[in-house]
């Protein structure tokens, strides 16, 4: 469904302001929705083929450190697949490296402690070296900080990641991108060089609004960290991975992993941080993920809203947004639409367990565990979920994220959800009646003031 016209006035009105108070020649945005993208806008021109002509959802542009997340998911693929450990220090993926002490963990969330860039001259405006070179320059000097003790964002480290992916597969990086997510996903689009249509950059005179057009090199090996091109129909198919990730190419639960803050960025107002291979922000009481990108030329961004499946893409072909920030304007734009458009709550239907009728209650052991709990005065109340085979457990008045429990074996449940994830629910029985549930020695009772 399109956005309300109210919503999409917005959104085209804030696009059209950024890309004439920003000076770029062409800025785009696109907003996804339970996978289905709801509104796209643009503003200016871009040259190159169709001179003159606007944007629009096929046209690519460079998408920079946007990159990094792609890579992070290969990273965490290969980690699922019992090929690494997070905690891996890298020399056992990259033997005789000089910065081999620190972990993949620590590369992915930016707190390796590793300067920002390899050697060399400017690596986003200047020709790649292949591999060997780029190990080859490595010294124990690139370590600037001992690891964690600060965020400190490296490109050098996701340059290093990818050769590692390299190093543990036999395959080059760009081979593992598209054959494990590009092909799966429907990306096309999403290329490691520019196909028309795409959009040329550039650098804008800050005096007097000339245009100069930037390189468009190969940055070899650090192409980990800021090499590919996409569209925004493209990117917006990978927002929804990040709201709900295609099973087959990473399961949910390792996705909401790479959402786990590592790093908090911005100490003073804990607004911003890094998860694995993920920016994370705060807007009031949303936490959004996503990533920001920038090469030579281009600005991108993408943010989503992960509980409401929403998700916001933006570019711009130019390498400064004057008095702006590309990935404030995205999250604006992702706000705006949360604002004005809440996600609807998914419609109420009765219970089924697999293979009955609708309605039908839970399982004859489960159904005794139902019903209201107390613990310590406090009020939970037990339910069945027949979609999923959990026993949920819920605060009264609810608050917070409800306990989810998984059956691990008679009377023993394990929570995956919630305060009390990874705790066992240990049911008690008195008389081959349950008397009790015991969460972690939390001992909740059918009595709101149990004698002791």
């Amino acid at each position: 469904m399109p956005l309300l016209p109210d919503t999409a006035r917005r959104i085209d009105d804030a696009v059209a302001a950024a890309q004439s108070h920003g000076r770029v020649p062409a800025l785009v945005a696109a907003v996804v929705r339970d996978g289905e993208p709801v509104h796209f806008t643009g503003a200016g021109e871009f040259t190159g083929a169709g001179q003159g002509s606007r944007p629009g959802p096929d046209t690519q542009f460079r998408i920079g450190s946007i990159t990094k997340t792609m890579t992070a998911a290969l990273v965490l693929a290969l980690r699922d697949e019992g090929r690494l450990v997070l905690d891996d220090p890298l020399r056992r993926h990259l033997p005789g490296t000089p910065v081999g002490d620190v972990t993949v963990r620590q590369l992915l969330g930016h707190v390796s402690g590793l300067q920002s860039e390899p050697d060399g001259d400017w690596w986003e405006r200047s020709a790649g070296v292949d591999l060997d070179r780029f190990l080859g320059a490595l010294t124990p000097e690139k370590i600037a900080y001992p690891p964690h003790r600060t965020h400190h964002y490296s490109n050098l480290g996701y340059g290093l990641l990818g050769a590692a992916l390299t190093r543990l597969t036999g395959q080059p990086w760009w081979d593992l991108v598209a054959t494990r997510l590009l092909v799966p996903l429907g990306m096309a689009r999403t290329t490691y060089h520019p196909t028309e249509p795409f959009a040329r950059g550039y650098v804008v005179h800050p005096w007097h609004d000339t245009l100069r057009e930037e390189p468009r090199h190969d940055a070899g090996a650090m192409a980990p960290a800021g090499q590919l091109w996409s569209t925004t129909d493209d990117l917006l198919r990978w927002a929804t991975f990040l709201a709900q990730p295609e099973p087959s190419v990473l399961t949910p639960a390792t996705l909401a992993e790479m959402c786990v803050p590592v790093v908090i960025s911005d100490l003073d107002s804990w607004t911003a941080g890094h998860g694995l291979g993920l920016q994370l922000w705060r807007r009031g009481e949303r936490v959004y993920v996503g990533h920001t990108g920038s090469m030579p030329g281009y600005l991108a961004v993408l943010a989503v809203h992960r509980p409401s499946r929403t998700g916001v893409v933006a570019f711009a072909n130019a390498y400064t947004l004057h008095g702006g920030h590309i990935g404030e304007l995205g999250l604006d734009l992702l706000t705006a639409v949360l604002d004005a458009e809440p996600a609807r709550p998914a419609p109420w239907r009765p219970g089924t367990e697999p293979g009955t009728a609708p309605g039908a209650e839970p399982p004859a052991d489960v159904l005794p565990l139902t019903g209201r709990w107390w613990w310590m005065g406090r009020e939970f109340q037990a339910s069945w979920d027949a979609a999923t085979g959990e026993l949920v457990l819920t605060s009264v008045p609810e608050h917070g994220q409800a306990w989810r429990f998984t059956r691990e074996g008679p009377d023993r449940w394990r929570c995956h959800a919630g305060s009390n994830e990874g705790e066992v629910l240990l049911v008690r029985r008195e008389a081959d009646a349950v008397a009790a549930l015991d969460i972690a020695t939390f001992v909740f009772t059918r009595d709101a003031w149990p004698a002791r």
